[in-house]
């Protein structure tokens, strides 16, 4: 009877050892679980998520993107937004949406009103926290930090405003945070001006690799184009420029191959004041091409409707056709059809093309004529000795 009761002791001890373990480890998972923060595949994600992701990482978030673009979600973003907004927003608004039908509760929605000191994104951008607001009836906690360094709120600001409001008040925490994301930026920015592409940049940055650009054959045209990260890199936005541009034998010069500095020097030597956050990627880049002439074209590629994007073009345009620079202006919206896009496109290269060929023709053309001038000239003197 007493070994049985021993058995039984030792029996119940095993099991109570067993069910502290299970709650030890329950608690555990439960205290070092990660909370999930949405960030929308749009807007400021093209240039900045190198940033956002090493920042909130840093500080503990477990990061998750809204899907690729496709049509579903752009009319889904459409859908809810009145007609005249602009296609960036309403995809911005459909990607908000595909983060809440994946069960994210807490979404990154940054208010970036100036970039500098009065130099100032347009209204919706500035906005958007308070877009969302109105649009979308959907419990979730939206995250909206702002950068406004006209009101002296910067990086710095920018990231406090963002930790705090996801109840993070350690400052040594933050600053290693804010370290982090820059040391992320840096490396894709790096990659980027060394000629890697900005997907393949921001994969490599964000997974502390180091990406090399790969040989490529000199191509036979050249091109600068104008763009929104958010417009250029959103594949279903832009129907694939560069991969269509690569394969019919251009290259492409981005926003991404030369310094801001450049940019702003363009900028001033074209007589031009900046004004609006984004001229740097837009008019800088095509003003620094337009200005070394070494490129064979200009190619913008904007949302319809987007009022500064329409003065940055008609900037270009009057100077371009003051250099004789062909230029496009490709035009794109929800209802943008890939077959007119190509067409267009395709026009545009064969022109460059033939306007290329015309030139070679012309200036052997002209270096025979110099030639014959010459031969002339010393026939002319040796008869003149005679």
């Amino acid at each position: 009877m007493l070994r049985y009761k021993t058995l039984e002791a030792r029996s119940n001890t095993v099991k109570l050892v067993r069910f502290i373990k299970i709650w030890v480890k329950l608690v555990h998972n439960v205290l070092t679980i990660k909370k999930k923060i949405g960030i929308p595949r749009a807007l400021s994600y093209y240039n900045n998520y190198p940033f956002y992701f090493g920042f909130l990482s840093t500080l503990g978030l477990d990061i998750v993107l809204s899907d690729k673009t496709t049509t579903k979600l752009v009319n889904d973003g459409a859908s809810l937004v009145v007609s005249d907004t602009c296609l960036p927003i309403k995809v911005f608004v459909g990607h908000l949406i595909n983060l809440l039908d994946k069960g994210i509760d807490t979404i990154f929605v940054p208010s970036l009103q100036s970039t500098d000191y009065k130099i100032n994104n347009c209204s919706k951008i500035r906005g958007l926290p308070e877009i969302i607001r109105n649009v979308i009836d959907r419990p979730f906690k939206m995250i909206e930090p702002t950068l406004d360094k006209t009101e002296g709120l910067g990086i710095k600001e920018f990231c406090y405003k963002t930790a705090h409001q996801l109840d993070i008040f350690d400052e040594h925490l933050i600053e290693k945070a804010i370290a982090s994301g820059w040391e992320c930026y840096n490396r894709f920015i790096q990659m980027a001006k060394s000629g890697v592409s900005q997907k393949v940049a921001i994969k490599s940055a964000i997974q502390n690799k180091q990406a090399i650009k790969k040989m490529e054959l000199v191509k036979p045209l050249s091109v600068v184009v104008m763009a929104h990260g958010y417009n250029l890199y959103d594949e279903r936005l832009s129907m694939r420029l560069l991969d269509k541009l690569e394969k019919m034998g251009v290259k492409a010069f981005t926003a991404l191959d030369i310094t801001r500095e450049q940019q702003l020097n363009s900028i001033k030597e074209l007589g031009e004041i900046q004004y609006w956050a984004n001229e740097l990627d837009l008019t800088g880049t095509a003003a620094y091409y337009l200005l070394n002439n070494s490129v064979d074209g200009i190619i913008a590629l904007s949302a319809f409707g987007c009022g500064p994007d329409s003065l940055m073009v008609d900037e270009i345009q009057y100077h371009a056709s003051e250099r004789n620079m062909p230029m496009i202006h490709l035009t794109i919206d929800e209802h943008t059809g890939e077959a007119g896009f190509v067409t267009r496109l395709e026009a545009f290269v064969d022109m460059l093309s033939r306007k290329k060929i015309k030139a070679k023709l012309l200036q052997k053309s002209e270096k025979k004529t110099v030639e014959k001038l010459e031969e002339h000239k010393k026939e002319e003197k040796v008869l003149t000795k005679v």
